[in-house]
């Protein structure tokens, strides 16, 4: 006999982030922990299906900013584990589209609870080793923001599922919220564990089936997120991640028949490649696929000289420099009036005057390494060009280290020109580049920073006028899918500011909210008429 019951899934609330201040439990856990992944190398399968799939083909895992250390090694695939993932991913489609959908909510229930609780310094140890996130970077991301997309997109499923329509008398009309017919395809980035957790799990929740391809810069975290699933008892192919290039996993899994959807976040060049891949290959599927992407951003703080120039360095430190630069909301270009500029670079310089650098197993350290030699080298070159070029000045940091691990200085760059290409270019990294504008200028200036970059992710505007609040608002309203007044342009939070920009900044889906699972459903309408008529005739048709 099945049970039947129209079930309330528990009210989602943010988890809360824990402090990891000196004498606490978690923090002297975490360092064990760390020391003990430090310890001990791991090797890492790809997961297909439900089993381990191991090739022999094998790559290390190094930290970033300790180069030379080895975490472990993962076995990388080719065309023969893409197509595996594929047709187990098929393979459990029917069952998983036709499972209740509240056994569906409490595995994800089960796999924040996990995450959260046993698996939470697991979570963020991973992390930070892997990706060279300090604590609290790891923390709000890796443990918090992961836990919050889980159960929020729990509850925004049940949102949709009650949104139904009108029936007038004698009839009853319901929509039905199908899965998509075929597989989603999970392309996700190596800066955020929480979005690389994300993108696979939102469709999964919604009843698809996925075949996930993490950063392979990611790879050592992401292995915790499927520990977490497969614990809170995911049937087997409904996620499979594999490891592969990039080229490789999208020659498959692009031109397939049954490809219905892609949820990516990373560059803007990829995404447009495989946009036109797609456009490419239309005639080839069996259904029109659904296309998500968040991409690039160049990110900005518009300040007013009515602000409280304080707070607006505190927001610039904060949001230019954690994490590296390497967050696609970061800020990277300022806009300063000239009768404030002072005041604003003796506090901005005193801030990173004070900043600290190395790894994140140091917990007094602010700044970490960028994520790999390429990122690197790239923002090397972006640093040497500008004083080679001599159009602009570096006016704080630019040094380079790379003996031990991959750091870079924040750099903070001051640049005449408001379309100078540091205004424009998204670097992905600590470089932040600042125009200083006439004061009396402020309705022009916002002119410039609206027709700058061809982005739209974030931006903020700090003033305290309402009038230039409104105004800026009102002038920017496209320059930026994320606003923030009087705050930093980053840590957007499940729930409460939904996240996606447009323009080059992607589709603008809004992960973190019911916007984007309505993506991963297909809905059918349903008309049930109790009594039918039984004559064709209309009334209009009988004669006096």
């Amino acid at each position: 006999m099945l049970a039947t019951g129209f079930f309330n899934v528990p009210d989602p609330q943010n988890e809360p982030v824990l402090s990891y201040a000196p004498g606490t439990r978690e923090r002297d856990e975490l360092k064990k922990l760390i020391l003990n992944y430090r310890e001990n190398p791991v090797d890492i399968p790809m997961f297909i299906g439900g089993k381990e799939v191991r090739t022999g083909n094998t790559i290390d895992i190094h930290p970033p900013h300790d180069h030379q250390h080895l975490l472990g090694h993962y076995h990388q695939g080719g065309e023969k584990e893409v197509k595996m993932a594929i047709d187990a991913a098929l393979k459990a489609r029917n069952s998983w589209a036709s499972f209740p959908w509240e056994q569906r909510a409490a595995i994800f229930l089960k796999a924040a609870d996990l995450l959260s609780g046993p698996y939470r310094l697991r979570m963020n140890a991973a992390t930070m080793l892997g990706q060279s996130k300090n604590i609290f970077q790891a923390e709000i991301d890796a443990a918090c923001e992961l836990t919050d997309f889980l159960r929020f997109n729990v509850k925004f499923m049940t949102d949709l599922y009650k949104f139904q329509p009108n029936s007038p008398p004698g009839v009853w009309n319901r929509l039905e919220w199908r899965p998509l017919e075929g597989f989603v395809f999970a392309l996700t980035p190596f800066n955020f564990t929480s979005i690389a957790g994300n993108l696979p799990t939102a469709p999964a929740i919604m009843g698809n089936v996925v075949v996930w391809k993490p950063s392979k810069a990611q790879v050592y975290s992401a292995q915790v997120i499927m520990e977490v699933l497969r614990e809170a008892g995911l049937p087997d192919g409904v996620i499979n991640m594999v490891f592969a290039p990039g080229p490789v996993v999208s020659k498959i899994i692009l031109s397939h028949p049954h490809f219905a959807g892609l949820h990516y976040t990373g560059s803007t060049e990829v995404f447009q490649e495989i946009w036109k891949t797609i456009g490419n290959n239309i005639y080839k599927y069996h259904t029109y696929p659904r296309v998500v992407g968040e991409t690039g951003g160049k990110d900005f703080v518009m300040v007013h000289e009515s602000a409280d120039m304080r707070q607006v360095v505190t927001a610039i430190s904060r949001g230019a420099f954690e994490y590296q630069g390497q967050k696609c909301s970061a800020v990277s270009r300022v806009y300063v009036p000239d009768n404030k500029w002072p005041e604003i670079k003796e506090m901005l310089l005193s801030d990173l005057a004070s900043f600290t650098m190395g790894g994140p197993e140091d917990f007094s350290n602010f700044i970490n390494a960028v994520i790999d030699e390429g990122a690197f080298e790239r923002l090397k070159k972006v640093i040497d060009r500008i004083r080679r070029e001599k159009k602009a000045a570096i006016i704080a940091g630019g040094k380079t280290y790379k003996k031990t691990g991959y750091f870079i200085e924040p750099t903070v760059v001051l640049a005449d020109d408001p379309y100078y290409f540091a205004m424009q270019e998204e670097f992905f990294g600590p470089i932040l580049t600042m125009h200083v504008y006439p004061a009396a200028k402020f309705a022009e200036t916002l002119e410039i920073c609206d027709n700058t970059s061809i982005y739209a992710l974030t931006g903020s505007i700090f003033a305290r006028e309402r009038k230039v609040i409104e105004l800026a608002s009102r002038k920017l309203v496209n320059a930026a899918g994320n606003f923030y007044i009087n705050d930093k342009p980053t840590g957007a939070v499940v729930g409460q500011q939904p996240f996606g920009g447009s323009r080059g900044s992607g589709t603008n889906d809004k992960a973190g909210s019911v916007l984007n699972l309505i993506r991963w459903l297909s809905p059918r309408s349903v008309k049930e008429t109790f009594v039918p008529p039984v004559n064709y005739r209309y009334p209009f048709m009988v004669e006096r």
